[in-house]
This record gives structure tokens, sequence and C-alpha cells, in this order.
């Protein structure tokens, strides 16, 4: 492990059910390897009848007291996730936290790669078996790596994944902190498409992510749990991650579109009152403007973390109002002057796009922006 990283505190979160033939051996090696303590080792079982949390308990006891068990509701490998990295964070504090199966698919020795690669400066490390140099087990089944391939192309095309390659690896080293700007707590996916939503999530937020190649193992001991239903949840849930993706821009555009009445309403009310038209032109301007930070700030973004408090974001929507102002009122006067006979509320109309355009570049990418992507 990385001398760089003595000092903080790493915790490998492993659900389990029914992985009595496997738990301790993976155990004995993960503690014989990463002696550090520094280190934690949780294991999630939810009520295994085959006796798991029983052998865990006697490891814990007997051989390491660096290993922690955490039981509940069997609920799924997404929920056992959660309540796990939730855990670790909140109880063990760990500022690392490492995902990995208990069935050995995962090399333990592989994990101490995933951390150099974070504290060589990533935010999430992926054990991958489809970069170069990662590899699958010859003993998978055609049906397997089938469902595996097109499971990670339907995350990256639908999913909104390009940029990663093994969007479903279970093997991922991640700092708690973006573990919690990703709001991990609030992740309803039960089964394994948990892992392309949490991925998902963590690039919303701007995590620096990078893939470690890695051979995938067939276990040797037990069975696999994927089944119908698991594929079933995965495939519905990556459509209602792209669908929530596109949710942003349309309640953008709900919100432009009121924008609009707002300015052409005041325009035509201040006009109609005698007000002359360079001067009520930039007025509605900026009561649209307030209008869409509004309905931004509570609605279109509400969902995001932030990077900055309320009064740091209201400089910024400053800076951005007078920036669109500006934009929009020099379009207005310059059609006012090349146009003077077209009806003023048609070219204050015509300035609004441009506006509308910059305003939205400028509120997404800086205004609201979320928690991690600054700096």
């Amino acid at each position: 492990m990385n001398q760089d990283m003595r000092g903080e505190k790493i915790c490998f979160v492993i659900p389990t059910y029914n992985e009595a033939l496997n738990v301790n051996p993976l155990l004995r090696q993960l503690t014989e390897l990463y002696r550090n303590p520094d280190v934690a080792f949780l294991v999630v079982d939810d009520e295994s009848p085959d006796g798991t949390a029983h052998l865990v308990r006697e490891f814990m006891e007997k051989v390491d007291g660096r290993v922690r068990l955490l039981q509940g509701k069997r609920r799924g490998l997404g929920d056992a996730y959660v309540r796990g990295i939730t855990y670790a964070i909140n109880n063990l504090g760990a500022d690392i936290i490492v995902q990995m199966d208990a069935d050995f698919s995962h090399d333990p020795a592989a994990a101490g790669r995933l951390l150099d690669r974070i504290a060589g400066g990533a935010d999430v490390a992926i054990g991958s078996r489809y970069v170069a140099g990662g590899s699958l087990d010859e003993r998978w089944h055609v049906r397997r790596r089938l469902l595996s391939r097109w499971g990670n192309r339907l995350a990256r095309w639908i999913g909104g994944l390009k940029g990663v390659s093994d969007c479903t690896a279970g093997f991922k080293a991640i700092r708690a902190d973006k573990l919690r700007e990703a709001k991990i707590e609030s992740i309803q996916a039960r089964g394994y498409v948990f892992q392309v939503e949490l991925l998902h999530r963590l690039i919303r937020c701007g995590a620096r992510v990078v893939e470690e190649p890695i051979h995938f193992r067939d276990r040797e001991r037990g069975e696999t749990k994927l089944g119908m239903f698991n594929m079933l949840e995965f495939f519905f849930n990556v459509l209602l991650l792209r669908l929530r993706s596109h949710l942003t821009f349309i309640k953008f555009s709900l919100t432009g579109i009121c924008g609009v009445f707002v300015n052409l309403g005041s325009f035509f009310i201040l006009t109609e009152l005698g007000l002359h038209k360079f001067l009520a032109s930039p007025i509605a301007i900026l009561a649209s403007i307030i209008s869409n930070f509004l309905m931004n700030n509570h609605w279109t973004f509400g969902d995001r973390v932030m990077t900055s408090r309320k009064s740091v974001r209201g400089f910024k929507f400053i800076v951005v109002s007078l920036t669109t102002l500006l934009l929009s009122y020099t379009v207005f006067v310059v059609l006012s002057m090349l146009f003077p006979k077209v009806l003023p509320l048609l070219l204050q109309a015509a300035g609004i796009v441009p506006g509308a355009l910059l305003n939205y570049y400028l509120n997404s990418r800086w205004t609201f922006r979320e928690a991690s992507r600054e700096g």
C-alpha cells in the first residue's frame, strides 16, 4: 500500500450471502496483506442461512479485531452496500472505501493497486475487466460474458457513462468525501445496477475516475446470485438514469419559458405605462433573470450539492445576470437601430435567445455547479 496513504482510514466493505465457504479464507488473506491498523474490514451479511455471520464473528473475536460485522434484512446487493458504506464512513471514520466481492472473483492483492491509484490523485479507482490488460476467467459461460458485455454497453450508451469501460464493476476504491457528495444513502437500486447508479452519481459530482486492469476470476466455491430479477432491474434502472439526466434540461427549459413570459409581459406593461423602450428593456430582462434564478435555485437544480454557500451563489448570480442583461440589451438596442419600424416587443423577444443560451451555460457550469467539480 502506498506510503502516501498513511494516516488515512481505509475500510473494505464486503457484502455476503451464503459465503460460508469463502469468507474466512478471504478475511485471512486480506488481514495478512493489509496489516496497517488503519485498515478495517466490514462484512455486511444479510441473513445468510449457511452460518456466514457466525464464522465472521468467530474470526473477529479470535483472529483479527479489525474485522467488523454488520447484519440486516436481505434486501439486495445495493441495499447491503449502502448500509455498509454509510456505516463505514459514519461509524468507523473511513476516508477510503474499498468495495469487493466475497467469492474471490476479485484478487485481494489487486486492491493494493486500486489504493495506489487513489494515492495518486484519483477519487474513484475501478478494477476493470475491459481496459487493456484486464481479462475474464476462461471458465465464464458465454451467456455471462454476453450479459456482462451488453450490460456495460447499455450503461455507457443509455446511462451516460461513455468514458468508462467497466461500468458494472464491483471492485472499486472510492474516497469517502465523494460518496457523501453523491448522497449514497439515497440510492434505491437493490441489485447489481447499484454499481451503475453509484458510478453515475460520482461522475455527476465531478469525481476523477481511473480504471486499473484486473483479472476477474470465476468463483471456486458457492453459487452465483445473478438472476432474472437482477437483469430486469438493471435494464429499467439504466433507462431511469437516462431520463433523470434529461430532466434537468426539461426543467430548465420550462423555467426559461416562464422567464420569457415575465420578460415580455414586463416590457409590454412598462411601455404601455409610458416608459421608453430603451429603459423598459433592461428592467424587463432583470425581472426575468430574477424569476429564473429563483426557479432554478429551488426547482431545476434543487437536488444538486452546491459548491458554495448562498452568499457566494448570490454573487455568482449577480455576475451572470449582468453579463446576460448586457448581451440581451445590446442585441435589443442594435436590432432597434437596424429595424426601427419593427414592433419593439418582437425585438425584445429576439434579444432573449442569445441571453438564454449564455444564461444556461453559465448557470449550469458555474452558479449551480455541483460540489466536487469546483477546482
